[in-house]
């Protein structure tokens, strides 16, 4: 075995060796012999150039498990890969059948005893080739490869000669291929390694993925050509007039020295008109050498650049001869706008902040790591139709092309160097050896980035620990970038950083921090709401602190999309995959599932709730009768003449009356007075008033059509109502009740109900020849516990026995004459009492059922629960029931029409909802607790025949509401799956109607559920009232609204 100093002269496991013969960092350049061709350039599609070649398409590949088993002499022109398979340039060569992924979360995927060295036998190394010719034109030009993202390490050969070496998985490397070259083919073979010492560096929490994942290309740059520039367009202190400076780097590869030679700098408007007279300055450069110039120019009011509205210019920047011919034209975009720190206040433009951000890893479910355009699209197009403006790039630098659509379409960016060490945390950081490791990750991602009005913040990395070697960073990114903040989370309140940055902080710590005295930099939660699975509850109370607290200035979400992998079953059933799914030892499991949104960029719940949350426009009630409403203008920069204005009055879930509002110019942060032109309506007894006011696009934008809504409010309406009536029973026929040792049966009019003494509740239910339920209704405790309880409140809920309840049942009678409700010929009083607990537990419920029968075929069930007094916090108190096959068209009047919990119902609007019970499923990629509606008036299961069950909260006139859902699954069952594959369709309806349940919180990673959406296990009595109906003879909501003689 090879001895740790011997392995440590190797470049991957040398921290010293970061990169051998790379080209130095710079902005992404895309020649052009013109300056008017570089103006009209599209900054995404960098292969338009004349001088750029991509080199994306099909490579031969070799899998070698260790470098020491590559093929030997595989680099050199002449080898014979025929033998080879294919690969697709880019990809992760584990989406392409190669070695598989692992999804690691903290801890290292290879035990860290000999840092920086790295597993010596178990290293999978991809041997790359392809084959290539320089373009014709590019004559005299240099021709450079640039290989935008290879992870981990990367060794380049061309025609046999190694060209260099480069780390960083998430930047780029680029070579200088011209010595090299030869006329016609040319080889290029490159070998990759999936771990090397940057692997310390790269311990992030995603799946490890190895190989060429992103676009490789060449470009071709005349001897004389600028070899980088920077721009920076500043304000003024009153951010009305600003100044564009144009930093220019001219290298000069050619042998003679450049005289007479100058730069010229031209910016245009969106529209193509020109700006300043274009800027020139004469550059005289040695050969070999580099010079370095600075154009400046005052530009009076300009355009300002914001999330809200990114206007951006358009600059071109060209090397002229002496001659003034154009040698070479490099054309970017450029937003005016000042970011600055103030008052303890992150501002742009002068503007404090609210920061309604996410975190978002590059994820693709079927292509790994390599993402493409139309999946950054399908990304920030998501963003901005739900109002989120700010994204961190956790936690490296993304593909180039991302921050050009965040400049395009308006998102703010912290961008964050590709640098965790969460496996050893500080112990890098404090490390000499690794200084120029950090400082190389940090730089080089700075001069890559700097053109980017979007990028706002650098950031240092996450959770690394923190040390002298952040300080450097941070020092060296100040130095070099007075324009921008540095944040970094475990830096505190180091003098380093610019922002004091929180990770799932409670509430009341975080609210504490952004009381601090004497501090004088901003509060920001650089990760917050973990949304893993069912989650992201108790987002309202973080943000009325953002706004009471002016140092609050808001956070990013973890994280933005599921990092699940596509697979399919033998049956071809679509799956997602997570940790340990691929055999992959060690592993984190599903903590990769913690999205806002699927891997199919399919929106969860949760988005929809923070899309609420962040709403631009807020609306409070004044005089709701007259319909006087306070409107508020949470836009930083823009007024409200963009949006159209409507609004609609429901009764009972029917729309009543509707119209539109002039448009209104309210000013950023200003409010006004609306009136809506409502008239009272007629109301039926017990009936609702809401008022729903929505603000839209007036014109369609980059991001959505016209009429897309930005926000929207609802208020219920004081009018009064009268008193819902009162069934009358005389003039239905009495009931009749039979008695035996096994049952009692209750006979009505077109209905029969039998309660069995064994089971301790209804054993059949028959209404027009059809059973209504196959089991139930029972005390209901359990839920499949969600991502956030299967952390820490799911095993406490399973020692208590909550998840294998029993029901002893003591007794089941009919409530004899003479006793308080007793019986007649109209309704019938029928109790049963059970001891719930596990089968190796007394602890649990007592339970006492109180079955009124009423002679029109309703039920009310009345139950009383008393917990044990031991008992912790419960998951929900309600009733669990099942109805046969066929019961699948769902309606409720509640909240949604998306599942919603008591901490996270914000977005889902009171109103008359209906659809199948299998959409009532919301497919989280580890089976959960899902489909709940809160606030339920009433909800009803219909059969194709119309045979209808109806289950209302009582009493009809202000009843206790309810929380239900309808699915074809238990909860045991939703427990036991681990993939959505595992689950079973059951033909019953599983029908939950619950008092209460608890909240989703974020405690996965985070916080636990705030005390006041918690279940307290205390004595409880609630009641639900059952009705069989036919559609079409009556409605659900008439019926829901009588009331019943109380028995």
């Amino acid at each position: 075995m090879t001895s740790l100093a011997e392995r440590m002269q190797h470049d991957w496991e040398n921290p010293a060796v970061v990169g051998r013969n790379k080209e130095p960092a710079h902005v992404p350049l895309a020649p052009y012999g013109t300056a008017e061709a570089a103006l009209a350039r599209d900054v995404t599609q960098r292969d338009a150039s004349p001088y750029v070649q991509s080199l994306n398409g099909d490579w031969r590949f070799f899998l070698a498990p260790n470098p020491a088993a590559t093929p030997e002499g595989f680099q050199r022109a002449a080898f014979d890969d025929g033998a080879w398979g294919a690969i697709p340039v880019p990809s992760n060569w584990e989406m392409e059948g190669h070695s598989y992924p692992i999804y690691v979360n903290v801890q290292y995927p290879f035990p860290p005893d000999e840092l920086p060295c790295v597993p010596e036998d178990d290293n999978p190394t991809g041997c790359y080739r392809t084959t290539f010719r320089v373009p014709e034109g590019w004559e005299g030009r240099r021709v450079h490869v640039v290989f935008e993202g290879v992870s981990s390490a990367l060794h380049l050969w061309v025609n046999g000669a190694e060209v260099g070496y480069s780390q960083d998985s998430c930047l780029p490397a680029e070579f200088d291929l011209t010595p090299y070259l030869r006329p016609g083919e040319n080889v290029l073979a490159a070998r990759v390694l999936r771990w090397s010492d940057g692997s310390y560096l790269e311990d992030q929490d995603h799946w490890r993925m190895s190989g060429i994942y992103r676009d490789v290309y060449l470009l071709g740059l005349p001897p004389a050509h600028i070899r980088d520039y920077r721009v920076v367009a500043d304000l003024d202190d009153a951010y009305r007039d600003g100044t564009l400076r144009v930093r220019v780097a001219v290298r000069n590869r050619g042998d003679d020295a450049l005289e007479g030679w100058r730069v010229a700098a031209t910016l245009t408007d969106a529209d193509g008109r020109t700006v300043v007279e274009p800027l020139m300055a004469s550059v005289s450069v040695a050969a070999g050498g580099e010079a370095s110039l600075e154009l400046e120019a005052a530009v009076a009011a300009p355009h300002k650049w914001s999330s809200e509205d990114p206007y951006l210019y358009r600059l071109a920047v060209a090397l002229e001869d002496a001659a003034g011919r154009t040698v070479h034209a490099e054309g970017g975009r450029v937003g005016f706008r000042r970011v600055e720190l103030r008052d303890a206040q992150l501002l742009v433009n002068g503007v404090r902040l609210r920061i309604g951000g996410v975190n978002r890893h590059e994820h693709d479910p079927e292509r790994g790591k390599s993402v493409t355009l139309e999946s950054m699209l399908a990304d920030i197009r998501l963003m901005k139709r739900h109002n989120i403006n700010t994204v961190r790039t956790c936690h490296y630098p993304d593909d180039s092309r991302w921050y050009d659509l965040c400049d395009e379409y308006g998102i703010y960016l912290i961008d964050e160097a590709n640098i965790e060490s969460h496996g050893v945390w500080g112990r890098l950081a404090n490390d000499p050896a690794w200084k120029d490791a950090f400082m190389e990750r940090g730089i080089r991602m700075v001069e890559r980035d700097k053109n980017h009005p979007s990028v706002i913040v650098w950031s240092l990395g996450n959770e690394s620990g923190f040390g002298p070697n952040h300080v450097a960073m941070s020092d060296w990114m100040h130095a070099h970038d007075a324009t921008r903040l540095v944040h970094y989370h475990p830096a505190v309140d180091h003098p380093s950083v610019d922002m004091i940055s929180l990770m799932y902080p409670p509430l009341d710590r975080v609210i504490g921090m952004a009381q601090v005295e004497g501090e004088t930099r901003p509060v920001i939660m650089c990760e917050y709401a973990h949304s893993m699975g069912n989650s992201t509850g108790n987002l309202r109370e973080y943000w009325d602190a953002v706004d009471a607290y002016p140092r609050l200035q808001g956070g990013c979400i973890w994280d933005w999309v599921d990092q699940g992998l596509l697979r399919h079953t033998a049956e071809g059933e679509p799956w997602y995959a997570y940790g340990g799914d691929f055999g992959d030892v060690p592993n984190d499991d599903n903590f990769c599932i913690n999205g806002l949104i699927a891997p199919d960029r399919t929106p969860h719940p949760g988005l929809r709730e923070y899309k609420k949350v962040l709403e631009p426009v807020r609306v409070e009630p004044v005089d709701l009768e007259r319909g006087v409403l306070r409107v508020t203008n949470r836009y930083h920069f823009c007024d409200l003449s963009h949006l159209d204005i409507d609004w609609s009055l429901w009764v009972d879930g029917e729309v009543v009356q509707q119209g539109s509002l002039p448009r209104l110019s309210t000013p950023p942060d200003g409010s006004e007075t609306i009136t809506v032109p409502l008239s009272r309506p007629a109301l039926p007894p017990g009936g609702e008033c809401w008022l729903r006011v929505g603000f839209r696009l007036a014109a369609p934008t980059l991001w959505a059509d016209a009429g897309h809504g930005v926000a929207w409010s609802q208020f219920r309406v004081p009018f009064s109502a009268p008193k819902p009536q009162t069934l009358a029973l005389a003039a239905i026929p009495a009931l009749r009740v039979a008695e035996d040792a096994d049952a009692i049966t209750v006979l009505g009019e077109g209905f029969e109900i039998v309660f069995g003494r064994a089971e301790g509740t209804i054993r059949s239910w028959r209404y027009r020849g059809v059973d209504l339920l196959v089991a139930g209704p029972r005390l209901n405790i359990w839920r499949a516990p969600t991502d956030n309880d299967a952390r820490r409140m799911a095993d406490i809920w399973r020692r208590f026995g909550l998840d294998r309840l029993r029901h002893l049942v003591r007794e089941v009678s009919v409530v004899a004459p003479g006793v308080a409700g007793g019986r007649d010929d109209r309704a019938v009083v029928i109790e049963a009492r059970s001891f719930v607990s596990a089968p190796d537990t007394t602890r649990g419920f007592g339970t006492r059922y109180r079955y009124t029968v009423y002679s029109s075929g309703d039920i009310v069930l009345e139950t009383e629960v008393r917990p044990d007094h031991y008992m912790p916090v419960l998951p929900r108190v309600g009733l669990t029931m099942a109805l046969p096959a066929g019961f699948e068209a769902f309606s409720w009047y509640g909240r949604g029409p998306h599942e919603s919990y008591s901490d996270r119902k914000e977005s889902a609007a009171v109103g008359l909802y209906g659809g199948t019970v299998d959409a009532q499923y919301h497919p989280y990629i580890t089976p959960q607790e899902t489909g709940n509606k809160t606030d339920v008036r009433w909800a009803a299961l219909a059969r194709e025949d119309g045979v209808a069950l109806l289950a209302a909260a009582v009493p009809a006139g202000e009843p206790e509401l309810l929380n239900v859902s309808a699915l074809h699954y238990t909860a045991d069952d939703l427990t036991a799956a681990r993939h959505t594959f595992e689950l079973t369709r059951r033909p019953e309806t599983i029908l939950n109607i619950d008092l209460l349940q608890s909240g989703l919180g974020g405690e996965s990673c985070g916080p636990a559920t705030l005390p006041q959406y918690l279940v307290p296990a205390i004595e409880r009595t609630f009641r639900v009232r059952l009705r069989p109906y036919v559609e079409g003879q009556a409605t659900p909501m008439s019926l829901a609204r009588q009331m019943l003689e109380e028995r």
